[in-house]
């Protein structure tokens, strides 16, 4: 047996000794954020200066985004699997399962935006309609 197999051992029947999951350790201690692909970009024909760009998010079990803002953009939210808390502004906590949606207006803060499960992923397809130079869609509060 390797010396870190044992370790690791080791450090995981002290925490079962000491009344800790080590799963719950685990997820303590390791950020669990979402995982954001470009799905498509394209300029809308009848709206000159405008573009519609749509990401995937995928969240993993307990996973979940850091509260953000997406400038000016007109945004919809589409959950393909799972299902997602989200929250705007200071208003009312909503889950959405797949195949629900919802809108934000331009502006809006989203301060919770996650994995309404710890066991399953979810995904969602978040699509924007903004100005056709406004490249930054997602802004991160600093923490």
């Amino acid at each position: 047996m390797k010396i870190r197999t044992l370790t690791a051992m080791v450090a995981l029947a002290g925490l079962s000794l000491a009344g800790i999951s080590p799963t719950v350790f685990a997820a303590d201690t390791a950020a669990v954020h979402e995982t954001i692909t470009p799905a498509f970009t394209e300029a809308i024909a009848n709206v000159p200066g405008k573009t519609m760009t749509a990401l995937v998010v995928d969240y993993p079990p307990g996973g979940k985004s850091l509260p953000h803002r997406h400038g000016q953009a007109f945004v919809v939210g589409y959950v393909l699997s799972g299902a997602i808390r989200s929250r705007i502004n200071n208003g009312q906590e909503h889950v959405f399962h797949a195949g629900e949606s919802w809108t934000e207006k331009p502006g809006v803060h989203h301060t919770v935006s996650e994995n309404a499960s710890d066991t399953e992923p979810a995904k969602l397809l978040a699509i924007f309609v903004a100005d056709t130079k406004d490249k930054k869609l997602v802004t991160f509060d600093k923490q």
